[in-house]
């Protein structure tokens, strides 16, 4: 019984033996760089070391020496495999071992035929690469580039760019980043504002209620000021300056003179009216609640405005945090209660509690007490006499 079981686990460690040397001589053949030779290397070395160990014990004398001899040929020929063997884990991690690096395109060819002013060769390399990665979207922004601002042909460019946008596995941010790049040459190259605006609403489109259109809907709202200024271009008064002052040395005052600043009134009326027409324009609607909290003093009015730009949930962190602290600002400079800025603040912390944002709003509000008291120490804000809400009402949608 005793040897029954000994002959059982010879024949187990054998089998294990003979498994690891298997998984071995496989793993070396296909990490080989040539897996031939290393296969006509194995086929020798199987029927020497089984020669020499059979010869060894009949040759008395010169069976050591040939064992010596035996061992001095296999390390010749294996050291250098098994040394690789060992060693290999540890520099993969510097130089990514035997894995073959990705396959990527190169536009430095590209590249250097646009910048030596050949822009139809930088087109055909970049269409070579692009014919083994069609989807790269570095290919495909070049491409449209050297369309666009070399070849002065938008039309080529917009169709390479909606190529890649059509496609429903295209990412979010890159179709995003390529119509907002198309809506910028509209505008710059083409002098066309309103091309520009329908490729921004495409954007509002395919991704509805998200930040991406959130950006397109702001970009929108701005294009007015590019239309006013390419009009500009194109249609130039002659502006007749008028005589100067004579003698200014010897007026009295000369208070006359400085430019006449725009009534707080007539600005809040004209962002309220814009607002109206571009109600996530949060630029706009930021100034109007600093019209509506520093020239009017109306904190009601303010915080009603930063209100909604906090609670719209497409706006970054970033954007709200600044929001909240732009209310803190005004509720301390008139006259709300410590309790009122502090529950403004914890928001903030409420909010975002991971990231730094947080960290930020707990700084100030230990330091609160301090930022009332030297606010404090200036005199109560007074009212004007004029009407504080003429010309800035006007008709919201109510949000649920």
């Amino acid at each position: 019984m005793h040897r029954t079981t000994d002959i059982i686990i010879s024949v187990i460690g054998l089998i294990v033996a003979v498994a690891l040397v298997g998984v071995g001589i496989i793993y070396m053949l296909k990490k080989s760089e040539n897996p031939l030779k290393m296969l006509l290397k194995l086929l020798f070395t199987v029927p020497f070391v089984a020669g020499c160990l059979w010869l060894a014990p009949k040759m008395f004398i010169w069976g050591p020496f040939l064992i010596v001899f035996m061992a001095v040929v296999l390390s010749f020929m294996w050291t250098p495999h098994i040394g690789e063997l060992i060693a290999s884990p540890i520099s993969s991690l510097f130089d990514g071992g035997h894995e073959p690096p990705e396959p990527k395109p190169f536009y430095s060819i590209a590249l250097t035929k646009r910048n030596r002013g050949k822009p139809r060769e930088a087109v055909e390399e970049i269409r070579h690469q692009l014919e083994n990665f069609p989807n790269d979207f570095e290919g495909v922004m070049l491409l449209a580039r050297v369309q666009a601002e070399d070849l002065s042909d938008l039309g080529a460019a917009e169709i390479s760019l909606n190529q890649f946008c059509d496609r429903a596995a295209a990412p979010s941010k890159q179709v995003a980043a390529a119509y907002t790049q198309m809506a910028d040459w509209h505008l710059k190259l083409g002098s066309d504002p309103d091309a520009a605006r329908a490729v921004l609403q495409k954007i509002i489109a395919r991704y509805p209620e998200t930040e991406l259109a959130l950006q397109a809907e702001q970009r929108i709202a701005h294009l007015s000021e590019a239309e006013k200024m390419l009009l500009a271009k194109h249609d130039r008064k002659t502006i007749e300056l008028q005589e100067g002052v004579h003698n200014v040395g010897l007026l009295d005052s000369t208070d006359f003179l400085k430019p006449q600043e725009v009534e707080p009134g007539k600005v809040a009326a004209a962002y309220v009216k814009h607002l109206e027409e571009h109600p996530h324009d949060a630029e706009v609607r930021e100034k109007l609640a600093l019209v509506y909290g520093r020239d009017f003093k109306r904190l009601d009015m303010a915080t009603m405005e930063l209100v909604q730009l906090i609670n719209e949930p497409k706006h970054k962190p970033k954007q709200v945090a600044q929001w909240l602290n732009l209310l803190a600002n005004l509720q301390v400079e008139l006259g709300a209660d410590m309790a009122t800025v502090r529950s403004t603040l914890e928001k903030i912390v409420e909010r975002y509690p991971d990231l730094s944002l947080a960290e930020l709003a707990q700084r100030r509000l230990a330091r609160l007490e301090n930022e009332f008291k030297g606010l404090r120490q200036s005199s109560d804000v007074k009212m004007g006499a004029y009407e504080q809400s003429i010309g800035l009402k006007y008709n919201r949608p109510r949000r649920p």
